[in-house]
């Protein structure tokens, strides 16, 4: 009766991986009353990102759980209102824009390295993973508003991670009760949506009221203009927009940074590689912006991470109408499902797949790869928006911390990867900083 559920809630990677194996590169399967699609190959993945985009839309249960929590912003609408926010956001995101913010995340970095002096001169350990999520959360808050959030900070990071949290837990329990059933994590989702509301709103509102000059994105976005009507983001549109950059500059950001640690700690020769990368390019010096053409290998680096652990490692579509996917029919209304982490791992695209090896991204043994095989930020049309911010911030901070520290799993600590709405460590990532 319930068609693979069992499988899937047993261990969801391996399932997937699974039925890519045995079944190909495109399967069908049973999750009790829906047939899902999974669509595995690079020619599959661009037919649904790319060549027939219009007919995938993000009407399914998954972005409707998002929906509690980021509203009708970039990630989770569709049609003729995504073009237009889409019109309307991608100035803030130019990669003159983005630039500017180099300074801001690096000097982030560098509080948190100095919070980690004195753990690391006493030898305690630090879950990285949280530290990370604090940068992270920090390099946002920051980018999207200034200075203007100070007294605000806490609270907007604890409400952001009570409602990742809650959407954490309705991916992975989808028949948990509705919002308006008053349970007890029901309310505490209700009450952190309701205080990071009443923060951005009231920015939003005083920056309405007095809009004195800002470079920041919430400025960047206020400003933007449809080029057909001349009007400008209604106020709950910059909310949703400004919820969902929180989102995507933070938890996947922060995920991905965590398995880059642990991939160093445990690849001792490409751990020395980048850092003598950093030490060459750097010279003891801050990096900037205009470093990153020169930190080719620590880019390749983070490169390789993301196709070992996509944070975002799934996504579904519902087919609006009928169509042929690498020669099997998609029935309209199915649901179709891709997965970079299923995706990157085909051993058909990438030698030994399960291998930590940076240098696959060298420009010699990128030549003729699909391009499909490699898609973390996802592509075509929706391609995340902060693609070019992401990488950016990825790259600074991995060679700040590659410049000042070296990162070691702590021996007797688990790491395993939980899929949820992103690939977390299971147990958290508890690692000893050394100086280097």
């Amino acid at each position: 009766m319930l068609g693979s559920i069992g499988d899937i809630y047993r261990d969801r990677l391996r399932f997937v991986l699974d039925v890519a194996r045995i079944y190909g590169d495109v399967a069908q399967y049973r999750v009790a009353h829906m047939r899902m699609y999974q669509v595995n190959h690079p020619a599959g993945v661009g037919r649904l990102l790319h060549d027939n985009h219009r007919n995938y839309s993000k009407d399914v249960p998954a972005f409707g759980t998002l929906k509690l929590f980021l509203g009708n912003g970039l990630f989770t609408s569709d049609g003729d209102f995504w073009r237009r926010q889409r019109r309307l956001a991608q100035p803030a995101f130019h990669r003159r824009r983005v630039a500017a913010f180099a300074e801001l995340m690096t000097d982030a970095t560098e509080e948190m390295l100095e919070r980690w002096q004195a753990r690391a001169t006493l030898g305690q350990p630090l879950e990285v993973a949280q530290e990370f999520m604090r940068l992270t959360m920090e390099v946002v808050t920051r980018a999207l508003f200034s200075t203007s959030v100070e007294r605000d900070i806490d609270k907007i990071g604890r409400a952001i991670t009570t409602l990742l949290d809650d959407v954490t837990f309705r991916f992975t329990f989808p028949f948990y009760p509705p919002l308006r059933v008053p349970t007890p994590r029901n309310r505490r989702f209700l009450a952190a949506r309701a205080t990071l509301d009443g923060i951005v709103y009231r920015i939003i509102a005083e920056r309405r009221n007095q809009p004195d000059e800002h470079e920041d994105l919430l400025a960047l976005l206020m400003e933007a203009r449809d080029e057909q009507t001349g009007e400008g983001m209604s106020d709950r549109q910059l909310r949703d927009e400004v919820v969902t950059l929180f989102l995507a500059g933070h938890e996947t950001t922060a995920t991905a940074l965590t398995w880059a640690s642990y991939l160093l700690s445990t690849h001792v020769a490409v751990a020395r590689r980048l850092y003598a990368e950093v030490d060459e390019t750097l010279k003891g010096r801050v990096p900037t912006a205009s470093d990153l053409p020169n930190l080719t290998y620590t880019r390749m680096v983070i490169d390789e991470t993301l196709r070992l652990y996509p944070p975002a490692w799934i996504t579904n579509r519902r087919a609006i109408g009928d169509d042929a996917v690498c020669g099997y029919r998609i029935p309209a209304d199915a649901t179709v499902s891709i997965s970079p982490y299923v995706t990157h791992r085909d051993p058909r695209l990438w030698e030994n797949p399960e291998s930590f090896d940076p240098d696959r991204f060298a420009p010699e043994r990128s030549v003729g790869r699909p391009h499909y095989a490699y898609f973390p930020f996802g592509g075509g049309p929706r391609q995340c928006i902060g693609k070019g911010f992401a990488l950016m911030e990825s790259t600074l901070v991995l060679a700040l911390l590659a410049q000042r520290h070296e990162l070691h799993l702590v021996p007797g600590r688990r790491v395993e990867v939980q899929a949820l709405a992103t690939l977390r460590p299971r147990y958290g990532m508890w690692m000893a900083a050394h100086p280097r």
